[in-house]
Order: structure tokens, then C-alpha cells, then sequence
């Protein structure tokens, strides 16, 4: 007779406990032993651990699985159980993880694999084997494709949130926190009397009066935000540091001259400039002729821009010319600094309301949500819970489905937010989305080629690059390390049929199968790999935070971040006035619903898992484990050199503090 002990942990989120019967059997590679009751007549409580001693008549062998089964209590009495893991003490000595963080319904089986992580060509026992195909084919009824809209990534086949599987929603804590805080958002708009007005505000300062929370950041966008050096500090630093790149020749349709900039350059030429590599371009062509929503049933308007900046000898970008329309022509004149101060304002508002287009569509919703719908998808489709790729992306995958279904049901749908109230809504952000998706590059995700593409390596107070460059480069580090570990060469990697499986669905999901993206659609070496997953992890974590922590803080101020435009571009200089700005600005109702809209996707949830922070208990080999200990550190320790630099700063860049930084995207 031998006797092997083991531990059920239940979980410790709200309701995880159970009233019901929960069964184990243990499988081994030489036999299995008797179904025993783990609870008895006594339920599980929520962040409890039961004890049982199950007999055998000889060793079981090697443990390949473990099965739960769950009954109702007299027949009737029965509810779901969270099991965080069950740990079984062998009779040989060992203590055996079986990882398992899911729900077990009424009725229902869970088979749970050991924490030790294989590949598939690894795992030779025949059981083992049946056993990780069957959860594929399971996940995979779970998780089925669907097309949102031709030439877009494709998403999960579930309407609403509510028909996820339990193991991929919210948690409770989370979920009650959320529709809290939209819930308390819309009342007080309804309270105010302010969310249907279609007024036009009589002058900004009445703005002061609906920022209901304030911090430095906000209040410094209201101060600036008017003036050239915050305007061109946000292209760096501001929400979306992604379009700017260095100009070494105009556009053929942006005829700026010498003449008309000499006053910015103080003498010098363009030409000259552009040499010494201080001469930078942000063009919005993505934006061009897409027609502008009707919001409050008024029509909007949509310009495509082109942004020329200086930096100058102190290292302050800062714009010098603007162009609103693509095609050049005497309605579509070149705006100075020189020009009066309300064209030249009103100017740089038509670009503003060209970044919330471009920044929201391509790269907010559609380089960091839609590619990590399609990131999760794959993972979740094609890795077994034994494959080491499962557990290192489990973390970054956590509630980006239904934060993704929600964003869908109440952000672009027909009656959805930006639909409402943005002036890119509606038709046309398909449009662009479809126009992202086809220039969408796998370069662009990955931040050292990005940055060199654009000519970036040497700008100076670029924290979104300084920051973002040292922490893709921890998050290389971890990577490498704990890949390397299991592919110990590159026919490991090429032998690895659920890896293949995996990068092929999110080249032809994610990247509509095109080949110039540059997406590989199958993976030949370790160093491959490597790059893939650290911009697979990068892009959802780090990428994600650096374009949607700071939407309030620096879209809360309206007037820096104009969801809508009520009249056209001018087509002639000198008639702009102040009066004129604030009828071209949104509407009341426009701005606050805006407002609450950016307030709810920039705020901290109530279970916060910032980067390198591992809740479940996956791994219980000994190179992984030092291996996340090693990441955890650097992760400090950049927190803290970020910290240092920023008491120097006036206006702090917090967002890519691996603090402030999500493991997934879960808002």
C-alpha cells in the first residue's frame, strides 16, 4: 500500500468556493487510482486548501494528469468551484504542481497536466499525448474566428461578453469596478444636464468647471496646450509618440520654402536643416478623404495634415509649418507661426482632432487590442497548458477578450461611443481601420526597428523611446532566457507542430495571410522566436499602457484633444477668430460625453496585474522560477531609474513605468 497526499487550493475570488462534490483521480503512466471525494460533506471557502490521503495498491508510475469532477451536494445543492491548483505529494518524495485557475461546473470534468512544461514531440507517453490533443480540440470549440470587417483582424465569435467562457471574463472585482465607474460617469453627465446639449461653449475657461479630477498632468495640458513647444513635445511623449519621423526631403505635396520658414530657423535653410537631421514630418495621409461623421446631426469634418518640426539648438521640437489637406492649392493654404495667433491655433486644432483619429483607430484599437484579440485567440487555440509558450503568454492574455467584446458592443458598434460623438466614427473608422490593417508592418510593432525606420535613435527628451527601448530590451532578456531553456536548438523550434499552428493563425487571422507585412507565418530558429514573443508581450503590455494610460490626462482638456470638428477646414488665412475656434470645436454634449469616454479607458482597474507580476502559480521547475525572479528585478530596477529621471522633469512621463504598465490588455 502507498499513499499519495494531496492539496486542493480554491482560488480566492469572490464566490469561488462551492457546496458541491468535488471528485480527484490521479493518472499514471502505470495505473490510476480510485475516484476519492475531496470535500465530503464539507464545502470548499473561497482561499481555503483541503488535505486528502488517497491509498493505492502500488505506484501509480509517473503522474500524467490529474482529473476533477464536480456533483451536486444530495442532487440538488451544487454551484461552480474555483481551483487555483491541486499539489500532490508522491509516495517517492516528490511534490508535483498541477496548475489548473479555471472554473468546474456542475457535471463537468477538468483534466489538469503537471506544471513541468514540454513540447509536443516531447511528451511521448501515449496518454499525454491523447490528452493534449483533446484540450486543443476543446479550446477550439471554445474559440472560434470570425470576421469583424473584411481586411480587418479577425475577432472571437461571441457577441457579448457574457457568453465567454468563465475562465477568460472579468473577474468579479473587476467587473463590478468597471460598470461602477461607467455607471457613475453617464449619471453624472445626466445630473449636469450637460450630455445632450448642443451648445457651443461661450469660452474655454467654462471647461474648468466639468475636470472633476485633477492631477499635474492635466492641469499642465490646460496651461500649454496651446503652445508650440508642448505641441511638439506631445509627438514624442503625448498619447501617440508613433507618427513622427525625420524629413530628409519635403513631400513633393508640401511645398514649404525657405521664405516662409526663416523665422523658425533663424536664418538657416531647410536644406541645411535637414542635413544636420533636425527637420522631422508627421503626415496624416491615412486621414485623407474619409468623410466626417454626423454627430448631434450635425456634419463633422476630417482633414489629413501634414506636420513639419524643427528641433532646435535647446532640443525643442517645435512645429513650423501645417498643411491641412493632402493636396496642395490656393484653398488649401500653409499655416506659419508667423500667421495671427487664432489661425495659426486653429491650425494646430484641425491636427489634435487628426491624432484622436489615427491614434484611436490604428494605434490604440487596432495595434494593441485587435492584435492582442488575435495573440490570445492563437495562444488560447493552439498551446496546451503544458507548452512553455502557454504558460509565458497566460499573463498577457488575461481579460483582453471581453475587454475587446465590450470595446466592440459599446465603443464602434452602431450606438457605441465613438459612433456618437467622434467625428472618425461611424463608416469612416472602418475605413481607416481597413486602411491601417493594410499598412500595418511587422517592423512597425517591433520598437528598435521602429525607431530606426523613423530616424529616431538620437532626438533628444524622447522618454517614449529611452523608456520603452530598456524595457523591451528586459522583457529580450526574460524571453531569451526562458526560451532557450526548452528550445535548446532551431529544430526544436522547426519540430514544434503548436508553435507552427500558433504563428500560422496569426499571420492569416491577424495579417490576412499578406506577405508584405513582413508577419512570418512560420518560425525556423530560436532567435526568431525570441523576437516574435518579446513583441508579442511588448505589444500588450508596454506598447498598450504608452497609448492608453494617459487618454484623460491628456484628452480630459477638450481643446488638446477634440474628438469632433463642427466646421471645415478655412481656405483662406486672416478670418479666423476666437468665436470661430469655439463654433469649429465640439459641442457641449460632444465634449462631455468624450470626456467620461476617455476617463473610463485610462482608469487603473481594482485587480491591477502590472508587468512581471505572475498571480498563478504555473511553473515549478527551478530555471523558470529564477528566471521570472531575475525578470521581476530589472523590472525594479527600471522602475526606479525612471523615477529618478522624472523628479528632474516638469512634466513627468510616468506611462511606461513597468508600475503603470498592464501584463495584458484589460482596459
Amino acid at each position: 500500500m502507498v499513499i499519495y497526499t494531496v492539496t486542493a487550493h480554491t482560488g480566492k475570488t469572490f464566490l469561488a468556493g462551492t457546496t458541491s462534490l468535488i471528485y480527484i483521480q490521479l493518472h499514471g503512466s502505470e495505473a490510476e487510482s480510485e475516484e476519492q471525494n475531496l470535500n465530503r460533506l464539507q464545502g470548499f471557502l473561497p482561499g481555503s486548501e483541503r488535505t486528502i490521503k488517497i491509498n493505492c495498491m502500488a505506484s501509480l508510475g509517473e503522474l500524467m494528469s490529474v482529473k476533477l469532477y464536480s456533483k451536486p451536494f444530495m442532487g440538488l445543492l451544487y454551484n461552480q468551484w474555483f481551483c487555483d491548483k491541486i499539489l500532490v505529494n508522491t509516495p517517492e518524495g516528490d511534490e508535483i504542481l498541477f496548475p489548473c485557475y479555471s472554473w468546474l461546473d456542475c457535471d463537468e470534468t477538468l483534466v489538469l497536466r503537471p506544471a513541468k512544461a514540454s513540447l509536443v514531440f516531447q511528451d511521448t507517453n501515449l496518454i499525454a499525448q491523447k490528452q493534449r490533443m483533446r484540450q486543443l480540440e476543446e479550446q477550439q470549440k471554445l474559440f472560434r474566428w470570425r470576421v469583424y470587417a473584411e481586411g480587418t483582424p479577425q475577432v472571437i465569435d461571441y457577441e457579448t461578453s457574457v457568453a465567454l467562457p468563465a475562465e477568460v471574463r472579468f473577474s468579479f472585482a473587476k467587473e463590478s469596478d468597471f460598470y461602477y465607474s461607467a455607471g457613475k460617469q453617464l449619471a453624472a453627465l445626466k445630473l449636469t444636464g450637460l450630455a445632450d446639449s448642443r451648445k457651443s461653449w461661450e469660452s474655454l475657461s467654462q471647461l474648468e468647471v466639468i475636470i472633476c479630477e485633477r492631477g499635474k498632468t492635466i492641469e499642465y495640458v490646460q496651461e500649454h496646450w496651446d503652445e508650440d513647444e508642448f505641441f511638439g513635445y506631445q509627438f514624442l511623449n503625448g498619447l501617440n509618440p508613433m507618427m513622427i519621423q525625420r524629413c530628409s526631403k519635403l513631400p513633393e505635396n508640401f511645398p514649404v520654402t525657405d521664405d516662409m520658414v526663416k523665422d523658425s530657423l533663424r536664418g538657416s535653410s531647410l536644406e541645411q536643416e535637414m542635413k544636420k537631421g533636425n527637420i522631422f514630418l508627421s503626415d496624416y495621409k491615412m486621414l485623407d478623404e474619409l468623410v466626417g461623421n454626423v454627430v448631434g446631426g450635425r456634419q463633422q469634418y476630417l482633414t489629413a495634415p501634414l506636420v513639419l518640426l524643427y528641433c532646435n539648438p535647446h532640443g525643442i521640437m517645435l512645429p513650423i509649418a501645417i498643411q491641412l489637406k493632402q493636396e496642395p492649392g490656393k484653398e488649401n493654404p500653409i499655416f506659419l507661426p508667423t500667421d495671427s495667433k487664432a489661425d495659426w491655433k486653429l491650425a494646430k486644432i484641425f491636427v489634435r482632432n487628426a491624432e484622436f483619429g489615427v491614434h484611436e483607430v490604428d494605434f490604440h484599437l487596432l495595434r494593441t487590442h485587435l492584435l492582442a484579440e488575435v495573440f490570445t485567440m492563437a495562444t488560447l487555440r493552439n498551446l496546451p497548458s503544458p507548452h512553455p509558450l502557454y504558460k509565458l503568454l497566460f499573463p498577457h492574455i488575461r481579460y483582453t477578450l471581453q475587454i475587446n467584446i465590450m470595446a466592440r458592443n459599446g465603443l464602434i458598434s452602431k450606438d457605441g461611443a465613438l459612433t456618437l460623438h467622434a467625428g472618425v466614427g461611424g463608416e469612416s473608422l472602418v475605413k481607416l481601420l481597413k486602411r491601417a490593417t493594410a499598412s500595418l508592418t511587422y517592423s512597425a510593432l517591433c520598437l528598435p526597428d521602429n525607431i530606426s525606420e523613423r530616424g529616431l535613435e538620437s532626438v533628444p527628451h524622447f522618454y517614449y523611446r529611452d523608456d520603452g527601448m530598456k524595457l523591451w530590451n528586459i522583457i529580450n532578456k526574460f524571453v531569451a532566457a526562458l526560451l532557450s531553456h526548452y528550445y535548446q536548438s532551431d529544430a526544436h523550434v522547426q519540430k514544434d507542430t503548436e508553435l507552427q499552428q500558433w504563428i500560422s493563425e496569426i499571420f492569416t487571422n491577424g495579417f490576412l495571410g499578406r506577405d508584405g507585412s513582413g508577419i512570418p507565418s512560420s518560425l525556423q530558429t530560436v532567435t526568431e522566436l525570441v523576437k516574435f514573443v518579446t513583441m508579442v508581450i511588448f505589444t500588450v503590455s508596454a506598447q498598450h499602457a504608452s497609448v492608453n494610460n494617459g487618454q484623460f490626462e491628456f484628452g480630459g482638456w477638450m481643446p488638446n484633444y477634440p474628438t469632433a470638428l463642427r466646421n471645415p477646414p478655412p481656405k483662406v488665412k486672416g478670418q479666423t477668430t476666437e468665436d470661430s475656434i469655439l463654433e469649429t470645436l465640439p459641442d457641449v454634449g460632444t465634449t462631455v460625453n468624450g470626456m467620461a469616454v476617455l476617463r473610463l479607458l485610462s482608469k487603473d482597474s481594482a485587480d491591477h496585474f502590472p508587468l512581471g507580476y505572475f498571480p498563478e502559480n504555473l511553473h515549478d521547475e527551478d530555471i523558470p522560477c529564477k528566471l521570472i525572479e531575475e525578470f521581476q528585478k530589472d523590472l525594479r530596477e527600471l522602475s526606479d531609474l525612471i523615477e529618478e529621471r522624472n523628479k528632474m522633469l516638469e512634466l513627468p512621463y510616468i506611462y511606461l513605468n513597468p508600475k503603470n504598465v498592464d501584463n495584458s490588455v484589460a482596459i
